[in-house]
């Protein structure tokens, strides 16, 4: 997976309300994603397809309608990459601050 398209998807707030709102409801119709947004069902169907393109989001077909989901993959992968050994260093520096004022109070 290429991570540069997770990001270049990320970077859009409509796109980033798009997987909050498959977030609350996976399995949604671009009419019902259109409803809570203000924009042309056009301009959803983009930013659908951007999202689709960095996989982050998956359809299925049920009957005529196409429903999208969000995949959890991808941004899991950006954690594990990018955030994850920030955070990792972060704990361990509150932990040795943490041990240090215990042992200024003693």
């Amino acid at each position: 997976m290429d991570q540069d398209e997770v990001f270049k998807a990320l970077a859009d707030p409509t796109r980033r309300r798009l997987l909050d709102l498959l977030c609350e409801e996976n399995g949604q119709t671009l009419r019902r994603l259109c409803e809570d947004l203000d924009m042309t069902r056009q301009s959803v169907t983009q930013h659908l397809g951007l999202l689709e393109a960095a996989n982050l989001v998956t359809t299925t077909k049920r009957g005529r309608e196409k429903l999208h989901f969000i995949n959890p993959v991808p941004l899991q992968d950006v954690y594990e990459r990018w955030i994850r050994k920030f955070e990792t260093q972060r704990l361990s520096l509150l932990h040795d601050l943490k041990i240090q004022l215990e042992k200024n109070e003693s």
